[in-house]
């Protein structure tokens, strides 16, 4: 004759505390996360009648000019004749690279024509000029 166990132990984690671990984990990466912003350099962009948007920012490289010829990439200042290595750096991670030149309305065409020199050379062939709306 088999006697059963009146006292049977339960296994198991209790979850009662659980929703207060995950709203603490919640604050915390909040309060602690920063999201990044491209500042670039100082850049006034010239003004077009007719503009559109990315799709997307996910395979764009930003590429700024200032007036005085200073180049910035994703946020590095970078000499016009190493244009070539970053971008080719970046073309080499993301072959869909686009990049978005963001250059100063009052910067040389030629600094501009040695830049597209530079990213011809590094295959980065998808180029996006920024510019604002024009005020009517």
């Amino acid at each position: 004759m088999q006697l059963e166990r009146k006292n049977k132990a339960k296994g198991g984690i209790s979850t009662a505390s659980m929703p207060d671990i995950i709203f603490m984990l919640l604050i915390f990466f909040m309060m602690t996360t920063v999201l990044r912003q491209y500042d670039g350099l100082d850049v006034i962009l010239p003004s077009a009648k007719e503009i559109s948007k990315v799709d997307t920012k996910r395979h764009v490289a930003f590429l700024w000019v200032s007036k005085d010829g200073a180049v910035s990439i994703q946020d590095k200042i970078v000499p016009i004749n190493k244009v070539r290595d970053v971008a080719y750096g970046l073309r080499a991670e993301d072959p869909q690279l686009v990049v978005s030149l963001r250059a100063d309305k009052n910067v040389a065409m030629k600094v501009i024509n040695s830049l597209h020199s530079e990213l011809r050379e590094a295959d980065a062939l998808k180029i996006n000029y920024s510019a604002t709306t024009a005020v009517n």
